[in-house]
């Protein structure tokens, strides 16, 4: 009698699993210095100079730039907008985007790099943070310590020097809406509206969030401009390139050593490239959609090239035609101007002549005209018929004005009512006029008149504004 050997179990399948996000990990981003570094730095000046400064200039006894949604008017500086100017609005947003065009097409990223407000607050906040914590080696030990009292004084600085920018960040920005000085005036008293509460603590929390811990998730998996920005490059553009061929391949070595005896490139696999880099990615592999063109790696490799007595431009801001062909400036520049960017330029500069000509010729008076329609017409005495109009005269200057009101169109046709009109700056004013002609003048039914609407103390500002008359 045969014995069968004992059956063995088939072996558990292994499981992997594989998760479908990658678990973010901190960068600790180091400083740097340079070119492009000081660039930045002056980015983020001028931006802030202006955002934080502009709602303080004061200009004719009001805040310069206001945009008073209440009252429907748009102040900046001698200019006033009302909600019929929205089309200047569009023209603005139109401008923005081909600019961003333009800019991209022969420059690259340039937006991100240095003006987009994620980058500039991003690197306000981490400045923050190397003032309370150190460069990046400092802030890795005192991530890693044990909890202690120097290390809770660093934190709290660094959260409590955040949050108080991230609120008058918010704060500035209701300041735009509602005035500034009022706005201060009534935070200090306590004395805010549900709505100005509502969004200094939603745009400051924005702030907070997105500068102090989003911060490469924003432009890595947020930012639309990330993922479009690849169908306005072209060979010709200008883009932050580590040129392979002369890097690779890398290693370490000694200043003293002829690496070229040897077969290296002049790569030293430093990887000062990537620590410096806000969003964490290696440039030598190439061009990445998270690259934001900061150019902090540029700077990082020149100071390295200095040291080890290599040339610079290792990592430069070149275009995939010139590393190919091994262009010079000469060429580089001159095949930046080509068809697209003509294109783009010339639409740009029709666009921005049209805005600034119709800025120049924005008028100083407007009047609507609006017929009473409970009572089409009417006779009064004197065998004269009547039609009775609201004239909604807008002085859009910050001037006040005086304006004579004046009929025409029918043999004799005459205003009755107010003939003078006071309108005081940026105001709106509404007077009930009646005109009146004689009966059987004109033909039966609807007849052009026009109401002539004249400054006194200014000649050029008038309004020939076309109605009807009613003649039963």
């Amino acid at each position: 009698m045969s014995v069968q050997p004992p059956t063995q179990a088939a072996p558990t399948p292994e499981v992997v699993e594989d998760s479908l996000y990658e678990v973010k990990k901190k960068i600790y981003p180091r400083a740097v210095s340079g070119l492009f570094a000081t660039w930045r730095w002056i980015a983020v000046w001028v931006t802030q100079l202006v955002f934080y400064g502009t709602c303080w200039l004061p200009w004719n006894g009001r805040q310069a730039v206001l945009f008073d949604l209440v009252e429907r008017k748009f102040y900046i500086f001698g200019l006033v907008f009302w909600p019929q100017d929205v089309f200047f609005l569009a023209i603005l947003l139109i401008i923005c985007a081909y600019s961003l065009f333009l800019f991209t097409t022969i420059g690259g990223r340039l937006w991100c790099g240095y003006a987009c407000p994620q980058t500039v607050y991003t690197e306000i906040f981490i400045w923050l943070e190397r003032f309370f914590e150190g460069d990046r080696n400092a802030r890795m030990r005192l991530d890693q310590a044990e909890f202690s009292g120097e290390k809770f004084g660093r934190k709290f600085g660094k959260y409590a020097s955040w949050i108080l920018l991230s609120l008058w960040t918010g704060i500035t920005l209701v300041g735009y809406f509602t005035p500034i000085k009022t706005l201060l005036a009534e935070t200090l008293k306590l004395n805010l509206g549900p709505w100005e509460i509502f969004w200094i603590l939603f745009y400051g929390a924005f702030t907070y969030l997105m500068a102090g811990h989003m911060r490469e998730q924003v432009c890595k998996y947020m930012c639309p401009y990330a993922r479009f920005q690849g169908v306005m490059f072209d060979p010709d553009t200008l883009v932050i390139t580590y040129d392979a061929e002369r890097g690779e391949p890398r290693g370490p070595r000694s200043k003293k050593v002829d690496y070229k005896a040897q077969g290296m490139g002049d790569c030293v696999d430093c990887e000062l490239c990537v620590v410096v880099c806000p969003t964490g990615i290696d440039i030598r592999k190439g061009l990445q959609y998270e690259c934001i063109g900061c150019a902090a790696c540029i700077d990082a490799c020149d100071q390295v090239m200095d040291k080890m007595n290599y040339p610079r431009g290792l990592i430069r801001y070149t275009t995939e035609r010139a590393v190919e062909q091994h262009w010079g400036w000469r060429e580089i520049v001159g095949h930046v101007i080509r068809p697209r960017v003509i294109i783009y330029t010339s639409i740009l500069l029709v666009i921005i002549l049209a805005f600034i000509w119709g800025l120049a010729t924005k008028p100083s008076l407007r009047v609507d005209v609006i017929r009473d329609r409970a009572a089409l017409a009417r006779e009064v005495e004197d065998g004269l018929v009547e039609n009775v109009y609201r004239l909604q005269v807008m002085n859009v200057s910050e001037k006040a004005q005086r304006y004579s009101v004046a009929v025409e169109g029918l043999d004799g046709i005459k205003l009755q009512g107010p003939g003078e009109v006071d309108v005081a700056p940026a105001t709106t004013v509404a007077v009930t006029i009646q005109v009146r002609v004689p009966a059987g003048t004109g033909k039966q039914g609807s007849n052009p008149i026009y109401l002539d609407v004249k400054s006194l103390s200014d000649g050029n500002i008038s309004v020939h504004e076309k109605t009807t008359f009613i003649q039963p």
